[in-house]
């Protein structure tokens, strides 16, 4: 049997095609016992309505759109559940589009098919794009990145000063020869905590030393690799700390360090970033910078619908990272003791 329509509920209940819409869209011009009698009929035919021409007619689809070039690893498992939760208490659906492809992202915002998007910043999409969004007067939030507009805002972490503090950390425990793990080097939150880095070494008047940044990729094995070449290609200058663009970032480098022999905290120290679940359980647990990524999902919802209801106009909010000091960091030793 196909697809149950509502002209097969209305002939099996005996009524017309009005009457049962009227029953299922809950219109008070019903007697009670009609109603029931369609609803029970609707029940026994498992017939699902066409929400989607119910929303278009109203010119609403309720549904939100997060675009995203990846959903991988614990970062966007915490923001996606927490976005996800947010939905459902105000009344929307999301849907999930992963993809590189700059057609099939911008058809899919300015066609229409949702009311509102999340826009993760790695998507490349360039001030020509905005420009088209802002002609159509879509609703969007950008995340690590800012745009403000009366119908776009954006949700942001504070990278710069997180990283900065995070290597203020470092020196504070007479670390000198700090190494630096970035993500990739087009991401918002990649570039400026690496910038936040460098800031507090020239603050500190320490020596900048290209090879102690490496690429981590927010990557637990490509960290892992970066950190045993550096080991390999730089036996002479070890460093004494490694600062992760992320916890995953750290979690490969300890297990480098380790495999090459040395040991956290009492020999290198490690500081992430974002302290994922995972973070207080690993051995040595993480030292990192908090990131609020539930919260950063909650906030991201919450502002995209009030647009949507005409409630607020865009605006940046900047969330501030929580250094979480636990037992991969130590003051420095002298190895040779």
């Amino acid at each position: 049997m196909g697809k149950v329509t509502i002209k097969d509920v209305a002939r099996e209940a005996g009524v017309s095609i009005s009457t049962v819409s009227n029953a299922l869209n809950d219109v008070d011009v019903l007697n009670p016992e009609t109603k029931q009698h369609v609803l029970n009929v609707a029940k026994r035919l498992n017939y699902v309505p066409n929400l989607n021409g119910k929303l278009l007619k109203s010119g609403t689809t309720k549904m939100l759109g997060f675009f995203t070039t990846s959903v991988a690893g614990p970062y966007f498992y915490t923001l996606v559940e927490a976005m996800s939760r947010e939905c459902d208490r105000l009344g929307y659906g999301l849907n999930v589009f992963v993809t590189k492809d700059k057609q099939v992202i911008m058809s899919n915002i300015l066609g229409g098919r949702v009311d509102g998007v999340i826009i993760f910043e790695e998507l490349k999409i360039d001030e020509n794009d905005i420009a088209a969004m802002k002609a159509d007067k879509i609703k969007a939030v950008f995340l690590d990145r800012n745009v403000q507009d009366e119908t776009m805002g954006s949700i942001t972490f504070d990278s710069y000063n997180a990283g900065y503090e995070a290597t203020q950390y470092l020196i504070s425990l007479g670390h000198r020869k700090i190494a630096f793990i970035s993500g990739v080097d087009t991401m918002f939150d990649s570039v400026q905590r690496k910038k936040g880095y460098l800031a507090a070494l020239r603050d500190h008047q320490y020596p900048i030393d290209e090879d102690y940044i490496l690429h981590g990729y927010f990557e637990e094995e490509s960290s892992y690799n970066a950190v045993k070449a550096c080991i390999h290609k730089h036996s002479a200058k070890v460093p004494d700390a490694f600062l992760a663009g992320n916890d995953l970032s750290a979690i490969g480098a300890i297990r480098a360090l380790k495999s090459e022999g040395y040991e956290v905290p009492h020999d290198i120290s490690v500081v992430g970033f974002d302290d994922i679940d995972i973070a207080q359980y690993f051995t040595p647990p993480l030292t990192t910078v908090r990131n609020q990524i539930a919260r950063q999902g909650h906030m991201v919802i919450a502002h995209l619908v009030r647009m949507i209801q005409n409630k607020e106009q865009g605006k940046i909010q900047m969330l501030q990272g929580e250094l979480v000091v636990r037992g991969s960091s130590n003051i420095k030793r002298d190895r040779n003791k």
